[in-house]
């Protein structure tokens, strides 16, 4: 079984910011693989399908960003998983609005949710897909950039660029990571392609 974590902060307060891009991904497979995401156990909602001939864990950590290793953590040694079978989605600054980057191990890039994965895991060697998010135009705190709602110019990308997040870990699950990794990684921003 592999376990598929997004990352997010619970609550109507920031469902539709930046920093909830991952809960929205979940949202998506849970959707389009017809898992329900509806137990709540491990400082998670989550649940169990199938995507491709893959049994897969969904989940959204409870527990704010800054603490979501702890809900990965206990949910891994729950169900015994090794590092090697979990996946996390996650909204990145660092990469141009849109694009969607699948990647094994690495620093932080000053994610907080990430941070405590690492943290909690005592590892990074896990994958990762990464979803653009750019950096802010005006002038706003990194902080304050994600845990806002999107710009106007972006509102409207939002749902392609979740499905694009969502088809990207699918492809992880149905052709395999070095087919998903050289496909998804080469693409372009939604931005810059519209």
């Amino acid at each position: 079984m592999h376990l598929v974590v997004g990352l997010g902060n619970p609550g109507k307060t920031y469902q539709q910011t930046r920093h909830n891009v991952g809960f929205m991904v979940v949202d998506q497979l849970a959707a389009t693989h017809s898992i329900a995401v509806t137990k709540k156990r491990f400082d998670c909602l989550w649940g169990t399908g199938d995507i491709g001939r893959h049994r897969v864990l969904l989940a959204e950590p409870q527990t704010f960003m800054n603490r979501s290793g702890q809900a990965v953590a206990a949910i891994m040694a729950y169900f015994k998983l090794a590092v090697q079978e979990l996946l996390v989605i996650h909204d990145d600054l660092d990469l141009d609005f849109g694009k969607i980057k699948i990647v094994r191990g690495g620093g932080t890039g000053g994610h907080k949710g990430v941070r405590s994965i690492h943290q909690a895991l005592e590892e990074d060697r896990y994958l990762r897909v990464k979803v653009g998010i750019g950096r802010p135009k005006y002038d706003e705190s990194a902080e304050g950039y994600v845990l806002s709602p999107w710009y106007d110019d972006q509102r409207n990308l939002v749902a392609e660029i979740v499905d694009a997040a969502a088809a990207a870990v699918t492809a992880i699950f149905t052709d395999g990571l070095e087919k998903a990794m050289t496909a998804v990684n080469a693409g372009d921003s939604l931005l810059s392609a519209s």
